[in-house]
């Protein structure tokens, strides 16, 4: 059974930084897209960010590129998000996303995995 576990998320106030990981188990997705996606409070889930199985196809959200970094550490089978300088409107729950495909960009339907989610606080 293929499992992906978020952590890492909490309250930070404005500028501060998170780590957020995300543990996959199950199935190996080393050659595969993982993403993240997030869903503010009221607000539709929105892409944030993806990292393609070759390494390359990485992509952000506009709003988040230039503060958040994607990577995977494949042996891991771990895919993380540094974000920094956070800010009050980064609040959300992040969900982990895994693709069955190399590549799957900014679509939630092209990503078949998804974790249960992480509470991410920015206070003003």
């Amino acid at each position: 059974q293929v499992k992906l576990v978020e952590s890492g998320g909490g309250l930070v106030q404005a500028g501060g930084s998170l780590r957020l990981s995300c543990e996959a188990s199950g199935r190996s997705f080393a050659g595969n897209a993982m993403g993240w996606f997030r869903q503010g409070p009221g607000k539709e889930r929105e892409f944030v960010a993806t990292y393609g199985g070759s390494g390359s196809s990485i992509y952000y959200a506009g709003s988040v590129e230039g503060r958040f970094t994607i990577s995977r550490d494949n042996a891991k089978n771990t895919n993380y998000l540094q974000m920094n300088n956070l800010k009050p409107e980064d609040t959300a729950v992040y969900y982990c996303a895994a693709s069955r495909a190399s590549v799957a960009g900014t679509l939630e339907r092209l990503y078949e995995y998804w974790g249960q989610g992480t509470q991410v606080t920015v206070s003003s």
